[in-house]
């Protein structure tokens, strides 16, 4: 299991895996910065990184690339953020999201966040952050190593209701 405390607690986040033994945390800005409407989160991925060694926990840090609910305050390459979300902000894992809560993933972005990290030959998995779906699951994760699902899981696809046993069936079925 992993933790995400929201906005970008990550220090928390951390400290909570390790001690119940968590494997990842989700870091939502973990290097740059993002305009959200809590203002500008900024990453302080060196911060993390110590804080890790300190607790020494061997927990993973699974950064967003382009966060959903936020814009970036200056366009960047984006081969230039994934190099430096994993080998400078050292996370181990890169997620890729909608625009929103259960809005789903441009695949233009997904696979060119994939093409990037292997062409510089990364070892970090590329996960979905949002709107996967039974139906857009295939073919999204022929692309992505894979995905983190909560909504499309929930009763009437509604994020503050209790999982729905058959949507998540219908999930597992779709991709098996």
């Amino acid at each position: 299991f992993g933790v995400n405390i929201l906005r970008n607690d990550v220090q928390s986040a951390l400290g909570i895996a390790a001690a119940t033994g968590g494997s990842f945390v989700r870091v939502n800005v973990h290097t740059g910065a993002r305009l959200t409407d809590q203002g500008i989160i900024e990453g302080m991925a060196h911060e993390t990184l110590r804080l890790r060694e300190q607790l020494d926990t061997d927990v993973s840090i699974l950064a967003d690339i382009d966060v959903k609910h936020s814009a970036p305050l200056a366009e960047r390459a984006l081969d230039d953020v994934v190099s430096e979300l994993v080998e400078r902000g050292g996370a181990d894992g890169i997620i890729v999201s909608g625009t929103g809560t259960g809005e789903a993933v441009d695949t233009t972005v997904l696979e060119q966040v994939v093409d990037s990290r292997d062409a510089r030959g990364l070892d970090a998995p590329v996960l979905i952050g949002s709107g996967v779906t039974p139906e857009t699951a295939p073919d999204l994760l022929s692309v992505a190593d894979g995905a983190i699902v909560g909504t499309a899981l929930k009763h009437g696809g509604e994020t503050t209701n209790p999982v729905d046993e058959a949507a998540v069936e219908r999930l597992v079925e779709s991709v098996r």
